[in-house]
């Protein structure tokens, strides 16, 4: 009886309230079943977070190739910079090497011009313009020019010409003596 009392208590409703709460009722249950519908869907839910993880991918490499890109200008730079420093040193070295040289062959040349006697070191000169004329007349012009910078230094440096007349007599001494002994 209570239960009838409890009914009996509340207003009656109208058919169009009845409706309504009908359709609200509906649609919630509607929302409720797509709800539970789309969590039971494993293929959908799959494929989004297959979607989600191809994102975070794509956005990953991106993120790696560019870094990769940085750090490949990065080393770049450095290996051009200690290029263009090892070039540096190498030409000052070679520098360095050329001048000591030089100064040797120079106190050389001149070790050599102070040991050579007087009469040697004219004959030398002598020959040195004699040859320059016999070839002045036998040869074409680029020839000539090369000959007189030849002749020049040969000038400039008597005893060079008399050491490459010793090491030139020297190896013809050598060459005689090797046919005799045969």
């Amino acid at each position: 009886m209570s239960d009838d009392h409890t009914h009996a208590d509340k207003d009656p409703a109208t058919p169009d309230e009845l409706r309504e709460q009908i359709e609200a009722t509906r649609d919630e249950l509607g929302r409720t079943v797509e709800a539970l519908a789309a969590k039971a869907d494993v293929k959908a839910r799959a494929q989004e977070k297959t979607a989600e993880v191809k994102a975070r991918a794509h956005d990953k490499t991106a993120e790696v190739k560019a870094e990769a890109r940085e750090k490949a200008a990065e080393v770049k730079a450095n290996a051009q910079d200690r290029a263009a420093e090892f070039t540096a040193r190498a030409h000052d070295k070679a520098v360095e090497v050329k001048a000591g040289a030089q100064e040797k062959v120079s106190a050389v040349v001149h070790a050599a011009q102070d040991r050579i006697p007087e009469p040697v070191a004219q004959k030398a000169a002598s020959l040195t313009g004699a040859v320059e004329a016999g070839i002045r007349d036998v040869t074409p012009d680029r020839g000539r020019a090369e000959a007189s910078r030849a002749a020049e230094v040969a000038r400039r440096h008597p005893a060079l010409v008399a050491a490459g007349c010793a090491v030139l007599a020297y190896g013809l001494v050598r060459r005689y003596r090797g046919r005799q002994g045969r």
